[in-house]
């Protein structure tokens, strides 16, 4: 196997596969990157049997073949390397001979056979969308995905495709985001599936911050992201996903609007007398134009008055500040929108300019007697 392609190409190629990469595994090949060199140039691989990265690397291939590196080691010497043409050489010994400038590297590989395959995605479904559209929806509905186990379904993302549009909806128990945006192209009708929270991690950092298409292929145990050159293969998550639509409450008679940057730095400031071992809901008591913030614990008690636009009426409700701040972060846009019934019922979150494009919905913490 010989092949030659610039460091920079393959060093990108390295960085992105070795996210997907096993870092302990009864298998030494998925501690590695498989390198494939063929007609079509060189693809790098890496794969941890939950999900898989493969990047294709435009590559002057001199003699085919495949071989597995160490993905730590790999990437070090690559990276180390001057900004010149990589040389790459191995023979059946798996015996591997790195050159670029005067760099001269020897390493062992392993045998490409021990490998396990890459699943094969069946195009039944398919969607485009812009590459940082993508990324922006990914960002601000991930973060809501849970981390609870005893509900694997969700622990990832539900997507939903139909009527021209993708809907992406994440829930914890907790709290709830949902983000909608149009499609550029959609194949094969209406479909839905959930996709694992770590690998819609990974597809937010291929994606980039530009216009350049996604795709989305849906088959039936796993879906295929491709990002430009870079593709991403993860399981679908089996399981009934929460009828959002029904949980998000209709009635909510107040209504106030506050810049997202401004509360968030209220919270922020009262949020320091709470810790990981003295916890305390934020309690926020909504007045005319005016939220009154309050914590307190063992460490002390903190109060801040944020100021917006509407009567809250004196309505008392308590916070995760965690939940809360995380909800305004994440909002597209400088101001929104609080609607609340009751100081025991949810709190729906919505951007003032466009409230179909994103909502938020967070559970409200039961408040001891007033303090």
């Amino acid at each position: 196997m010989k092949f030659s392609c610039e460091k920079a190409l393959l060093q990108n190629a390295i960085s992105v596969t070795s996210r997907a990469v096993a870092q302990k595994s009864s298998i030494p090949a998925l501690e590695g990157l498989l390198l494939h060199a063929g007609e079509d140039g060189l693809t790098v691989s890496g794969y941890n049997m939950q999900t898989g990265i493969r990047a294709k690397v435009s590559a002057g291939v001199e003699e085919k073949g495949e071989i597995v590196l160490n993905a730590r080691l790999f990437g070090d010497i690559i990276r180390r390397m001057p900004d010149d043409t990589v040389t790459f050489i191995s023979n059946e010994k798996l015996q591997v001979r790195l050159l670029c400038g005067d760099a001269d590297f020897d390493i062992p590989g392993l045998s490409a056979a021990d490998y396990p395959d890459l699943p094969e995605v069946e195009d039944e479904y398919a969607v485009s969308m812009q590459r940082r559209v993508l990324r922006a929806m990914i960002e601000e509905v991930a973060f809501a995905v849970s981390t609870n186990e005893s509900r694997p379904v969700h622990t990832g993302a539900l997507f939903e495709i139909g009527e021209g549009r993708l809907t992406m909806a994440a829930v914890d128990g907790f709290r709830l985001a949902v983000r909608k945006e149009p499609l550029e192209k959609l194949e094969g009708g209406a479909f839905s599936f959930v996709a694992p929270g770590p690998a819609l991690n990974e597809v937010k950092s291929i994606c980039g911050d530009v216009e350049d298409l996604a795709e989305i292929t849906l088959g039936r145990r796993h879906i295929l992201f491709t990002v430009g050159d870079v593709e991403l293969i993860c399981r679908r998550l089996e399981g009934e996903f929460l009828d959002y639509r029904n949980a998000i409450p209709k009635n909510n008679p107040i209504a106030v609007t506050v810049e997202a940057k401004a509360l968030i730095e209220s919270i922020d400031r009262v949020s320091v007398v709470i810790s990981d071992k003295l916890k305390s809901p934020v309690r926020c008591r909504f007045e005319e134009n005016r939220v009154l913030l309050s914590a307190k614990t063992g460490n002390g008690e903190a109060k801040d008055v944020c100021r917006l636009e509407g009567d809250g009426g004196g309505l008392e409700i308590g916070f995760n500040n965690r939940y809360l701040m995380e909800a305004l972060r994440y909002a597209p846009a400088e101001t929104v929108r609080i609607e609340l019934n009751t100081g025991v019922s949810p709190a729906i979150i919505v951007p003032t300019d466009d409230k179909d494009n994103f909502l938020y919905m967070v559970l409200p913490v039961r408040l001891k007697n007033a303090e």
